[in-house]
This record gives structure tokens, sequence and C-alpha cells, in this order.
């Protein structure tokens, strides 16, 4: 029987890169259920999988407060530990259900590009409440989306060079998330605080200095040789490794937290348990939005869309293709269910507080380590579930640490390169474009819009347009407004 052209039947028992290792014989309920064997992995690899991501994406409990620390259009601002819980549980909530019934390594926390917009773009127009209430909106429309099937028909439409482009893309991007918040690159501010001539830099001044930054490169060299030497769990086994190294040098050398960019250090002070705070949970409100006018309520949930929608696209085919789940077209088993789980986190966050969940990045972290089922993303959620009551304790892996694995998932995803025309011009450039504007906006959207309306421009231009689709000309359309919307803005707004 032909095989359908937006489903995907499962890999065979033995495919995959986790093939070598997958386990035969009779199969437990465990096992059955997430079709562990069937997608060539083990149990041993899920949990450690799993918390690898877990120890990737951590940081977010601690950096997601200081996002949404702004203060909204009353000056009020949010309360620290409740929006820790709130972020905590969030991210707990989504990842199982991901894990549970979505069946895939695909773990979920705050979106950092979701609540950049707000708490720079939302709260300064209405109260936190509010801001809250648009998260909901946003996620209802990206379900609405999901249950129309527009969503998967966009992924479907999406070239596969450009899906090759969009995980290699990602793989700079997250290397170069894990570069900066190991300080190995910094930017470079000019007189009075402005840009400065180069707007990145080797450490501090063009030198690498201080103990966490040496690290960072421990970690990193330890992980590549543990991957040499084919060492199972190399990325945990690093991180741990580079966690021993880190608490030594804080030790002997002694140093502060503040020594550690102010966040996670390798010491624990006081007790080790925390009591969650949900005072977030449920202040949700619909009032008062008609006052910021119906023009700035639509660009909003329009930004909000794009931050979400896109970036989770990104991510989720990017990881697909890393963990060897999808097909030759790019396309994954299992995938309406893992987009409106994605969805239904825009509800999620806005009701606990947290800001939208959506897939994250991070999640190639455990898929390099060997996750290939929602086994994984259940350990990941178990981790949080643990971080709303042991919060201190989660904060001993300093971020230099655990950003060395986001650099080496980087250098892994890289390889999707081999797929890649080079000679074809009309290939080149789209996928040159998706790849390096990642990183060098820091946005997932921004690479996937700027390939997406060169692909279409080109292949217009070659007289190819029917090529194209009716799907990607409308992508290529929304995008223009998309890098238009700020000039669009302010023009309604005047009228």
């Amino acid at each position: 029987m032909p095989q359908s052209q937006t489903e995907t039947r499962e890999p065979a028992p033995g495919a995959g890169p986790a093939a070598g290792g997958a386990r035969t014989g009779p199969r437990s309920l465990l096992d059955r259920y997430f079709r562990i064997s069937q997608r060539g992995s083990t149990f041993a690899r899920e949990v450690r999988g799993g918390a690898t991501t877990f120890m990737a994406m951590a940081y977010i409990v601690l950096l997601n407060p200081v996002i949404l620390s702004v203060p909204d259009v009353e000056k009020a601002t949010l309360d620290g530990g409740q929006v820790t819980t709130a972020t905590a549980f969030a991210a707990a909530v989504t990842t199982l259900v991901m894990g549970v019934l979505g069946n895939v390594p695909l773990a979920l926390a705050a979106g950092l590009s979701v609540s950049a917009v707000l708490a720079y773009q939302v709260a300064p127009q209405m109260t936190w409440a509010n801001a809250f209430g648009m998260c909901v909106v946003y996620g209802a429309v990206i379900i609405l989306l999901v249950v129309t099937g527009l969503r998967r028909l966009i992924m479907d439409a999406i070239p596969l060079a450009m899906k090759h482009a969009i995980t290699m893309g990602i793989g700079l991007f997250v290397t170069l998330i894990g570069l900066v918040q190991a300080g190995f690159v910094t930017g470079m501010p000019g007189p009075g605080g402005v840009a400065g001539a180069k707007p990145v830099q080797l450490g501090t001044h063009d030198m690498l200095t201080g103990w966490p930054v040496l690290c960072f490169a421990v970690t990193l060299l330890l992980v590549f040789v543990l991957q040499v030497r084919r060492v199972p769990g190399a990325i945990l086994t690093g991180i741990v490794g580079g966690t021993v190294v880190a608490g030594l040098v804080h030790h002997f050398a002694g140093l502060e937290k503040k020594d550690w960019g102010g966040r996670n250090a390798p010491e624990v002070s006081g007790s080790i348990v925390s009591t969650p705070d949900f005072g977030l949970f449920g202040k949700v409100s619909f009032d008062g939005m008609a006052d910021v006018g119906a023009v700035s309520v639509g660009v909003i949930v329009f930004t909000l869309v794009l931050a979400g929608f896109f970036d989770a696209i990104g991510t989720i085919i990017g990881i697909g293709q890393q963990a060897g789940l999808a097909d030759a077209d790019g396309r994954m088993p299992g995938l309406n269910k893992a987009l409106a789980i994605d969805g239904a986190g825009g509800v999620a966050g806005g009701v606990t507080g947290a800001s939208g969940q959506t897939v994250f990045v991070e999640s190639t972290a455990g898929v390099g380590d060997g996750a290939r089922t929602g086994l994984a993303s259940v350990v990941t959620g178990l981790g949080f579930t643990l971080c709303l009551f042991f919060t201190p304790l989660a904060q001993i892996i300093p971020t230099q640490v655990a950003a060395a694995a986001l650099v080496v998932i980087g250098s892994m995803m890289m390889t999707n390169a081999r797929h890649i025309d080079w000679n074809d011009v009309a290939t080149t450039v789209p996928v040159f474009l998706t790849m390096v504007l990642m990183p060098f906006t820091y946005s997932i959207t921004a690479g996937i819009a700027a390939g997406s309306i060169s692909y279409v421009v080109i292949k217009a231009a070659q007289g190819r347009w029917r090529e194209v689709g009716p799907l990607m000309w409308g992508l290529a359309a929304v995008f223009l407004l998309y890098f238009a919307l700020s000039p669009l803005e302010g023009w309604l707004g005047a009228g």
C-alpha cells in the first residue's frame, strides 16, 4: 500500500543511529508502549538521554525568571520564586505529556523567544495577567492550526534541502548559545555601552579569562574524547565529570558564585529542599486587552504565533532528523500529536504563569546521547518535577559545564551538510541563508523566513515557480509581513 503523504511508518526494528545496541528477545510492556527496541534504542539509553536533555536545559528554571522580571504597564513585577515554580511546573507537565502521548524525545519549557516578546513587547502595554492571557490566545491559535491540518501541511511543504538546512542552522544556533553561556564568546561594547567595532569577541578583550571558561573547555574536550573512544553516554558522563572538576576548582581556587556569572555554581549552601510557590497559577485575565487597541493586540498575537510556531517547526524537524525518526522527505511518525502538544504548551504556559511552552532545541542533547522515544521525555519531565522541590541541588551544575553539551550537539547536527547539492545555486542560497541567519539573528524563525523567501524568489526567477507550491508562496508572503512588521505597525498606528 502506498505510504501516506502526511504520515510515516515507524522505523523498522534496528533502524536508525542507535540500531547497534537494540535489545532483542521478549519485550516488556514499557518497551512495547514506547517502541524502544523498534526504534533501535535501549532502556538505559532513553534514561541517559532524558537526563542529558534535562541537564542541558535546566538553566531555563533560573533564566526565565530573569527575563520576566521587568515591570508591566502598571509598574508591577512578578515574584521571582513564583516564576521559578511556574517555569519548572509547566516544563514538567508539558514534557511528560509529550513523552507519554507523543512518544518522541522532545522536551518543552518556556520559550525564550516567547518570554522575550512577553517581557519587552507585551508587558509594557498591559498587565502581566493580560500578558499571560495573550499566551493562552496564541496557544489556542496554534492548536487551531494543528486541528485544521494547516500546520502539518506547512511542514510537509518545506523542501527537503530546507529541512536539512534547518537542522544545520539549529546546530549553529545551539553552538552559539553554548559558547555564549560559557563565556567563550561575548559581546564587545564600545564607548557608552553601544556596540563596538566587533559584535562578538573571544572571551573578554579577545582573551579567555576565568576558571569557569576553563571548566567549559575541559568538559567540551572530555566529551569529544569520550565520543571518539565510543564511550556510551559520552555527553552525560562529560557533564558529570565537568561538574566534578568545577567543584574542585571552585573549592581550591576560592571562587564565589559571582565568579560563575551569578548563575549556577558548583556549591550547596543551606537546605537542598525548597517549597514550591504556585502563586501565579491561574492568574490570567482577558480584561483590559481592548485598551491597547485592536491593531496592537493583533500584532502581539501574530508575533507570539510566529515565535512559537516556526521555532517549534524548525526544532521538531531538526530533532526528528537527528534522531533518525524522519523518513526520506523529513516527515516523522506521530508528528500531529507532537504539534498538538506543542501548541497546547502555549495555553499551559499562560495558565501557569511561566510563558508559552515550546519544544526546546536542547532536546538535541538527549538525542545525541541516544534518546529515540518518549521515555526520554518522561525522564526529563521527572527532572523538572524534582526541580520543584530541589532547586538548590539542580543549581550545582554550572551553566558553563552544561553549555559544552550544546556545542557538541551543534557539531553533530552539521553532518546534514552531506545531503545538500552544493553545486545547485537555487538550493545553496536558501540553505545558506537559513543556516547563518539562525545564529546571526539569534532566531530560528528569522532563518526559516529568509530561506523561504529566497527559495521562492529564486525559483520564480528561474521560471520554475510552479515547483514551489501554494503553501510555500503563502509562507513567503507571511514571512515578508514578518520582516515588515515594525514599519507596518507604525503605519497602521499612525493611520
